[in-house]
């Protein structure tokens, strides 16, 4: 099993109930800071390159708080994809997929924004941005934010916070397309002067026990985005 596919693997057997293990992980990196208690609380790591993004995704599950099923997670090798062997909870996926794509891109010197409380009503980013305002601006002096929590493959949405210079933007750097503007998730209330946009990363039929994740559409994603943001001179977008 390759490195990625070993750590998305890792990412998707911590436990759907807690996502202790998940912000541990993370808070063994160099300037890892975490705020708050769950489910409001999130883990900054300032990034170190110059002209860096913020790169977020949410540690909690639909399935938080649920005692789940032991051995629920399973994979099928013919269609590459996990799924879950139990009929009351999914595999997490959305967003444990998304967390894995961050410990994959650590490297590049990006910051890195992990929430909780996503499934919740926003309830990290909502928190982070009523009592810590110098966090929010430090985030808002970034180029822009990209977000790992879509469903599908492929497709990309910038809700409101994207201009249409961005999108624009997004489109060629990703030959991903944008279906709609609807939903929210925790970069909507986190963009307040730069934009940002949330990227497909293989996952299907989230909030269900019918929950797939397709590890092609996962590396796909993350092979485009090792590329593009390692570039030198990332722009800068402003609302």
């Amino acid at each position: 099993m390759t490195e990625p596919l070993a750590n998305l693997n890792a990412f998707l057997h911590f436990p759907l109930h807690s996502t202790d293990g998940i912000f541990e992980r993370f808070l063994t990196l160099e300037n890892a800071v975490c705020y708050g208690r769950t489910p409001e609380r999130f883990v900054y790591i300032k990034g170190h390159r110059l002209n860096k993004v913020v790169l977020v995704a949410h540690a909690d599950t639909v399935w938080s708080g649920f005692n789940t099923l032991a051995g629920q997670l399973a994979f099928n090798s013919e269609e590459r994809c996990y799924y879950s062997t139990s009929s009351q909870y999914g595999i997490g996926a959305d967003d444990r997929a998304g967390c894995a794509m961050l410990w994959q891109l650590r490297a590049l010197g990006h910051s890195l924004l992990i929430t909780d409380g996503e499934e919740q009503g926003l309830l990290g980013s909502k928190y982070l941005r009523s009592y810590y305002p110098e966090v929010m601006a430090e985030l808002n002096e970034h180029q822009f934010m990209v977000q790992f929590d879509r469903s599908r493959d492929r497709d990309f949405k910038c809700y409101d916070v994207g201009t249409d210079a961005f999108r624009q933007y997004i489109g060629e750097k990703t030959q991903y397309t944008e279906p709609n503007r609807y939903s929210r998730t925790d970069i909507v209330g986190l963009c307040q002067h730069i934009t940002g946009v949330n990227l497909s990363i293989g996952y299907r039929n989230e909030h269900t026990p019918q929950e797939l994740l397709y590890v092609d559409d996962w590396l796909n994603t993350l092979a485009l985005c090792q590329h593009w943001l390692s570039e030198p001179h990332l722009p800068k977008f402003s609302r």
